[in-house]
């Protein structure tokens, strides 16, 4: 059960980490924002001189940013009811259904869109890309993992 709880409290922290990033993303914080969003190359003969050759796939506003934090919130405080951080472990079948959805979401995460995020994307050569690749998307699989077994365990 130690192993269990332990698991469960490193999830929730990582969870809990990543929304509190995207608040301070929310709130205008820069730091670590280039790295954040897929990038796309600028079409041959589209760049004028001394732009860059990537652009942002998407710009999600600040209402949206929160959103994800909200999100990224939750999720880390139902793995925590149901790995019994706060009180026993919450059994409820809906948590369980809820958290191994979160799971699958985050594999398949993982694995990508073919094109721009994941470990089979297409585009390359970004600074988003090096860091899917090394970091966000390996992530993804460990907390997929970890979200998994917290649910069914």
């Amino acid at each position: 059960m130690v192993a269990s709880s332990s698991l469960a409290f490193a999830v929730t922290a990582i969870f809990v980490l990543l929304g509190l990033v995207h608040v301070y993303w929310a709130l205008g914080g820069r730091l670590g924002r280039g790295a954040a969003l897929p990038q796309l190359p600028v079409p041959p003969g589209w760049q004028k001189h001394g732009e860059p050759a990537m652009v942002n796939a998407f710009n999600p506003g600040p209402a949206m940013t929160l959103v994800v934090a909200v999100a990224l919130i939750a999720v880390g405080g139902a793995v925590g009811l149901r790995g019994g951080l706060f009180t026993a472990p919450v059994q409820h079948v809906a948590l369980q259904a809820v958290l191994a959805a979160v799971a699958l979401v985050m594999l398949a995460r993982a694995i990508g869109d073919f094109r721009l995020v994941g470990f089979f994307k297409r585009v390359k050569g970004s600074a988003f890309a090096r860091m899917d690749t090394w970091v966000y998307s390996p992530l993804c699989v460990a907390l997929g993992l970890g979200v998994g077994w917290t649910a069914l365990s």
